[in-house]
This record gives C-alpha cells, structure tokens and sequence, in this order.
C-alpha cells in the first residue's frame, strides 16, 4: 500500500476563482479525447437512465449526461461548484454533499456513476477505497461505475489544453506522490496539485472496494480531427475504467 498523504487535499477547488474559470471549459482540445468516447462506452456497460455525477464540479459533465438521456444528479463537495452549476443549469439537480458521505442520496439506485477526473485530487488507498465501496452501494445491483482519471503520462509532455514543462519534479513521481499541471485552456493559469496513481494501483483500490474492471479504455487522437495535437496521437492522456459490482 503507498505512503499517506497528511493534507486536506480533495477540496482544492473551494476557490471562486478557479471555479469560475473552470466553468468556461467546453468538450475540445485534449478534454475532447476524454468524452469523445463516453456515449459508446455508456451504451455497452449500461442499461437503464438513472445517473450520477461524482464529483461534478460546474456541471460539465452532468450536463453531458443529460443530453445522452439520463436523468442526472450532480454532487460535489466544493460549494462554489454548485453554486456555478446551478447558475448554468437552473432545472438540473446539483446537490452539496460533505466528503464522502453520501447519506442523502437513496441506495442501489442509480444505474450509472460517473466520475470525471474527481479522483484526481483524492489522496490515499484508504480514502478512495472507501468512497468506491460508498459509491457502489449506491449502484443497482447491474450498474456500472465509469472511473475517468488522468494517465500518469499526462504530468510529463505537453498537450493541447496542458502543460508540465514547469515541473520537471513530477518525471520522479511515484503513485501517491503530489504532481503539478497547469491547464492553458482557461484564464486561470494556477497550477493545479493532482495525486498520481497508477494503474496498478487504481486495480488493487477496485479489488478492495469489491468491483470487478469490466474494461480499460486509453484514447487516443487521430490526425483527422479539428485540433492541433502535440502528444494526443501517441500518448492517450486520459484512461477510463468501466466498473461493476461484483456478485
């Protein structure tokens, strides 16, 4: 099991200003890869339209979830978050939740979980095995968690919408240790302090929380489309897990 991290880590972004800023962030560049397989993904591991948005930040995703023809709720820790979600979306359901407890929210109801890059900024094997295990008693007994995290390579290159050339401290990092990156999409240029992890590790936390790894997605770009790439063809920049109880 890796070192414990001693901070208060996973509300970092309980900051008007990042949250603002983060609102502005559309479907293109490099997080264009990370939803541009999202509908087919959904569609194989998926029956049924109830979902939830783990970690759903401004409402981003939630909203894409919505327009796949779910009935969605979003749930985050950070107030400021819910506060910009609800000003972009008056009719959605976005709800403040303390960390980890997720007593408001009715069991074995939703049939889909989605998380996108909220694990990120979730420190510890014990911290996200217990939020995978209070997540999973939230699934119907056939529904599935999609787990959208960053690739460890995406804090060593350049890309379209990030860059590291700043932090060359993170090439040492091992699963568990702090990384940096700062994202050139929006105006608030802060680097931003993730949590490494890799995906062996991302496997045992999956085990310890009983659920079994449906299928792992890494994508990548392709020269045909819109954006001028930098390591997108080569390099997939994000990784996505599909996940269901085990019975």
């Amino acid at each position: 099991m890796k070192k414990e991290i001693n901070l208060k880590f996973s509300n970092v972004y309980e900051d008007s200003k990042r949250a603002e800023a983060y609102s502005k962030l559309k479907f293109d560049k490099t997080y264009y890869l990370a939803y541009r397989d999202l509908p087919k993904i959904i569609s194989e591991h998926t029956c049924g339209k109830n979902a939830l948005d783990f970690g759903c930040g401004t409402g981003r995703s939630t909203r894409f979830l919505q327009k796949l023809g779910f009935t969605t709720v979003g749930i985050d820790i950070s107030q400021e978050m819910i506060t910009i979600a609800r000003q972009l979306d008056p009719a959605g359901n976005y709800q403040h939740i303390d960390d980890g407890n997720f007593s408001r929210l009715p069991p074995e109801s939703f049939d889909l979980i989605l998380s996108a890059f909220t694990f990120d900024n979730i420190p510890t094997m014990d911290k996200k095995i217990a939020l995978f295990t209070g997540l999973s008693t939230l699934l119907k007994q056939n529904g599935t968690i999609i787990n959208l995290v960053s690739s460890p390579e995406i804090y060593t290159h350049e890309w379209a919408s990030f860059t590291t050339k700043d932090f060359p401290k993170n090439a040492a990092a091992k699963s568990g240790d702090i990384v940096r990156i700062i994202t050139t999409d929006i105006i608030d240029n802060r680097p931003c302090d993730d949590i490494l992890w890799s995906e062996e590790d991302y496997k045992k936390v999956y085990t310890c929380s009983n659920l079994h790894l449906m299928n792992t997605y890494k994508p990548l770009a392709t020269e045909h489309e819109p954006y001028r790439w930098i390591n997108e063809t080569r390099i997939a920049p994000w990784t996505i897990y599909a996940l269901k109880k085990k019975t």
